[in-house]
């Protein structure tokens, strides 16, 4: 079959929805500080890693994984301080459990409604499973227009909505009576994405039981686990059975279970880790806050959403990489994000090489 026959057959056979898209890019790093994706920096101390390493010895990796991961979830639901008697999920990171939920949800004419800008997840899954997507635009700053967001729950009866909080790539969290006022006015799902719960000290993890409608999801991702790929959906018995018809079998690994259970038995380490990180989130705004410039958005998570007022910032990331610091820039060159760069928080010496740079970046400009 020539190339030609080949590129004809994938147009009449692949959605026209699907062919419009763009593939999820992730930049290579390379030799650079990498602050560019939210990760926590640190690893774990020699003796916790060697003692991982001593118990990958006893895996059966010729055997398929515990199909329901059941060890696991019974140990994330105590770390996570999940409500009794509210049920959860595990999935391959929040990715996997955000398209259960819409492949569950997915009929003709259902919606998604998320926020925007959010991750971007919400939309290009929505798009994958079908379903209409609908954005309201944030506020100035980064806050939910209830007036809009209440406009469009009426108009668009949404299958779910999306809420992350503390928010991708913003950084803050909404007004928690906004989100009651969210979850009292939809007559579909509520999803608090809570990914950056590490790091914001609230959660509605605590409210399962006082909404019918509302279902939180947490990831292990920031707690310096990321490579695991681990997301957990939790609420009341009735959604997760039905997600749970939908999700793959054995989609958690053995390797994933094993690894999981194992950190989680130190969860006292990733916490001082999350501390850590918190504290530097705190220098990183007063250092940020000292550079003329920029302005820079409150932030609840382990990153800083920031403006460059005086230059380009497509010029300023490019500069950064020069100098071996890679972090996020925003295309969007008209939105909210315009001009928008969004920074990690790592080691305080990667910071310190970041600010720097910065500073560099910014005065060349002028």
């Amino acid at each position: 079959m020539s190339d030609s026959n080949t590129s004809n057959l994938v147009k009449q056979l692949v959605r026209e929805e699907i062919q419009a898209l763009s593939a999820y890019h992730v930049p290579e790093p390379g030799d650079m500080i990498k602050l560019d994706a939210m990760e926590n920096p640190y690893l774990w101390p020699d003796e916790m890693q060697q003692q991982w390493l001593a118990g990958i010895t006893d895996i059966a990796v010729n055997r398929y994984p515990d199909p329901s991961a059941a060890r696991l979830t019974r140990i994330l639901e105590q770390v996570m301080a999940v409500p009794s008697p509210m049920c959860s999920i595990l999935g391959n990171g929040s990715d996997e459990l955000i398209q259960i939920i819409c492949m569950a949800l997915s009929r003709p004419g259902a919606t998604v409604l998320a926020p925007e800008p959010t991750f971007v997840m919400y939309d290009m899954i929505a798009r994958f499973t079908n379903m209409s997507y609908q954005s309201v635009a944030l506020d100035e700053q980064f806050q939910l227009d209830m007036p809009a967001m209440l406009k469009a729950i009426k108009m668009h009866n949404p299958a779910v909505i999306f809420l992350a909080y503390p928010n991708n790539p913003t950084g803050n969290l909404f007004a928690q009576q906004d989100v009651r006022t969210i979850l009292e006015a939809s007559q579909g799902l509520v999803v608090v994405d809570e990914a950056y719960h590490a790091f914001a000290g609230h959660s509605f993890m605590p409210m399962l039981a006082q909404y019918d409608n509302l279902l939180v999801m947490r990831t292990v991702s920031k707690m310096g686990l990321a490579g695991l790929r681990l997301g957990m959906l939790s609420g009341r018995a009735e959604w997760i059975n039905e997600f749970d018809k939908v999700r793959l079998p054995y989609n958690i690994n053995v390797l994933t279970q094993y690894s999981a259970r194992f950190a989680l038995q130190h969860s006292d380490l990733l916490k001082q880790q999350t501390d850590q990180i918190c504290q530097d989130r705190e220098s990183m705004k007063q250092s940020l806050a000292e550079i003329q410039g920029i302005k820079q958005y409150p932030s609840d998570a382990n990153f800083i959403l920031f403006k460059v007022i005086a230059g380009d910032s497509a010029q300023i990331f490019e500069a950064l990489k020069q100098d071996k610091v890679l972090i996020k820039h925003f295309a969007d060159t008209s939105g909210p994000l315009a001009n928008c760069l969004r920074v990690t928080i790592g080691k305080p010496e990667e910071n310190q090489a970041f600010v720097r740079a910065l500073k560099k970046a910014l005065s060349a400009e002028r």
